[in-house]
């Protein structure tokens, strides 16, 4: 049961968030293989002022379609990772902004204890 947090800039149409949020799962469902209505995504919009996203030093510039993800699951492959990574990236700046948004993705593993869930790490 992964659980996706969205946030992003104010601005958005309820038919570019439905966008954004079927492609963020495509891409959850081909990287984790979890069933099809395993959905859980909490969306964030926040206004300009509130939410600060600069270039950390790589040459990506940061615009108004600005999204970042945060991915909070049980621990996943290497390879299952960077499938999530590449897919959700490209499927969020293509099909939403015709390539000119920038995307960050944070991922929260989580542990199993003999009562339920528990965070582990975040990186």
């Amino acid at each position: 049961m992964p659980l996706l947090r969205i946030d992003l800039y104010e601005g958005r149409t309820d038919a570019e968030l439905k966008v954004l949020l079927d492609a963020i799962h495509r891409s959850m469902l081909a990287a984790f293989g979890v069933p099809e209505r395993d959905r859980y995504q909490i969306v964030h919009q926040h206004p300009v002022a509130d939410m600060i996203m600069e270039d950390t030093g790589l040459g990506i510039p940061r615009t108004g379609k600005f999204v970042c993800i945060q991915v909070t699951t049980r621990p996943r492959t290497k390879e299952m990772k960077e499938t999530h990574i590449d897919s959700t990236s490209f499927e969020s700046r293509n099909l939403l902004t015709k390539g000119r948004a920038s995307v960050r993705i944070n991922s929260c593993k989580l542990r199993q204890l003999a009562r339920g869930w528990t965070p582990l790490t975040a990186s």
